[in-house]
């Protein structure tokens, strides 16, 4: 069980990477994919490396699953050392364009998906007094931004869970670590990339400006350096290093904006941030949409006065 590796999501992008890494590096990884018709996006790349993986169907969103890869692992293993949570999903849209149900399966998979895994390893780690927990969360649990407010609430959810985890497993020997990834070029962008229905509605009062801001983050994917393999070898360090640090962000870009916002005073780096996407996104900084009298959804500013609602 000493180098034996559970990485949820595993048939694409970040999972794929990081098992083909970490598999190279000698862990004994188990690859994990909701649908066994995936098995040879794992399967064929690990061929052609000369490299022993295990594939395992596991939906993070079904229990039954969890329990038969894990019982799986345990029979083979006699334990389990380590836990990669990346499986997940993402939501892209305004807010008020989102649907109830499209919000509630978006955080049964990544929150309370990644709590179920969590937990069914738990006592098997615990018993051993050992073992490390890492979790792919998002700079977008550190800054939320225009256009994925239920994907940051997540990801800020993740945060949140992963640092009471630690206080809760280190003294029981588990370590808990949060792999902070910027913005990287994986199949999220193209063939998995969730846009809500109502954000595609022409009639949405949001929609030329979430337009805008595909168009502006589809260019930001472009020109990103960082890479899949980049998280895969921090994700390795979490699970080799003698004494892991709480968290690691992975990006030239999101290291420089969370550095400005940790050196800038809180107020002044939240309106010179949100004033400059404001911008980018509608085309008009905050205050100019106040002086033009304008809300937020590009028509009149509507103002409630004694119960009537006027135009100003």
């Amino acid at each position: 069980m000493k180098n034996s590796l559970l990485i949820t999501g595993a048939s694409t992008g970040l999972g794929l990477a990081t098992s083909l890494y970490l598999a190279e590096q000698g862990f004994k990884v188990y690859a994990t994919t909701p649908n066994l018709a995936d098995r040879d996006a794992i399967e064929l790349p690990a061929k052609k490396r000369n490299l022993k993986i295990r594939v395992l169907q596991l939906d993070i969103t079904d229990q039954k699953s969890i329990n038969k890869a894990v019982e799986t692992i345990i029979s083979e293993c006699g334990g389990l050392y380590g836990l990669v949570n990346n499986a997940g999903t993402r939501l892209r849209g305004c807010f008020e364009d989102l649907s109830e149900s499209e919000i509630r399966r978006l955080f049964d998979t990544n929150v309370f998906g990644t709590m179920a895994v969590t937990r069914t390893v738990l006592p098997y780690m615990r018993a051993a007094r050992r073992g490390r927990i890492v979790m792919i969360t998002s700079v977008a649990g550190k800054i939320g931004s225009f256009g994925v407010s239920a994907y940051c609430a997540t990801k800020f959810a993740q945060e949140g869970f992963g640092e009471s985890l630690v206080q809760e497993l280190t003294p029981l020997g588990i370590q808990v670590v949060l792999i902070e990834p910027g913005i990287i070029k994986t199949e999220a962008w193209d063939l998995n990339r969730v846009v809500a229905e109502g954000a595609q509605n022409v009639s949405s009062p949001y929609y030329a400006w979430f337009n805008r801001l595909e168009s502006l983050s589809d260019r930001l994917v472009e020109t990103s350096s960082t890479t899949s393999l980049d998280v895969a070898k921090v994700v390795c360090k979490a699970l080799t290093v003698k004494h892991p640090r709480l968290r690691y962000m992975v990006g030239r870009r999101a290291r420089l904006v969370v550095a400005l916002r940790r050196y800038i005073p809180g107020e002044l780096f939240d309106r010179v941030y949100s004033r400059r996407v404001i911008r980018l996104v509608t085309g008009r900084d905050d205050s100019e949409t106040k002086r033009k009298g304008y809300n937020h959804a590009g028509g009149p500013r509507v103002s409630i006065c004694r119960g009537h609602a006027q135009n100003d």
